[in-house]
C-alpha cells in the first residue's frame, strides 16, 4: 500500500464563520488552529496548508476563565530601543483599538513556526462586530459551542 501524498491542486479550502461571542479564548484558538491546519480533514498533510479559511466575528466579546485573568494576564513586547519594554493587559487589548489581535496572537502561537505557519495564518480573518466582507464566499457557520460545553463561559 502506498502512502497518500496530497498535491497542491487537490486542496479544497472551505470558508467557515465562527461567532466568538461568549466563547473562551484559549479553546476558541485551539479549534481555529486545528481547522487552519486542516486536521479535521481526512486528507490532512502536515507539510501543506490544507486547512480552511476561518472568519471570526464579534472578536471583542470573547471571555476568559479564571478570577482576574483579564487584569492579571499581561503581554510584554520590546520596541528594540533601550528601555523600550511595553506591556498591556488582556482587558486593555480587548477594549482598545484592535481587540481582534487577542485572537490572532493566540492562534498564531498555536500554529507551526516558520513559512508554513505564516501561510496558514493568512487564512484567518478576525473582525470586531457582526459584519464581515466575506459574504461573497458564502461561508458556512461553525458551531463551536456544540463541540464541547466548556467552549463557552457560564456565569
Amino acid at each position: 500500500m502506498r502512502t497518500f501524498s496530497l498535491k497542491e491542486s487537490q486542496v479544497k479550502k472551505n470558508w467557515l464563520v465562527v461567532d466568538a461571542k461568549g466563547l473562551v479564548l484559549g479553546r476558541l484558538a485551539a479549534v481555529l488552529a486545528s481547522y487552519l491546519r486542516g486536521k479535521h480533514k481526512p486528507e490532512f498533510s502536515p507539510n501543506m496548508a490544507c486547512g480552511d479559511h476561518m472568519v471570526v466575528i464579534n472578536a471583542e466579546q470573547i471571555q476568559v476563565t479564571g478570577n482576574n485573568k483579564m487584569d492579571d494576564h499581561t503581554f510584554y513586547w520590546h520596541t528594540g530601543y533601550p528601555g523600550g519594554i511595553k506591556q498591556r493587559t488582556l482587558r486593555e487589548i480587548l477594549t482598545g483599538a484592535h481587540p481582534e489581535r487577542a485572537i490572532e496572537n493566540a492562534v498564531r502561537r498555536m500554529l507551526p513556526k516558520g513559512p508554513l505557519g505564516r501561510q496558514m495564518l493568512r487564512n484567518l480573518h478576525v473582525y470586531c462586530g457582526s459584519e464581515h466582507p466575506h459574504a461573497g464566499q458564502q461561508p458556512k457557520v461553525l458551531d463551536v459551542v456544540s463541540m464541547n460545553g466548556k467552549n463557552v463561559k457560564r456565569s
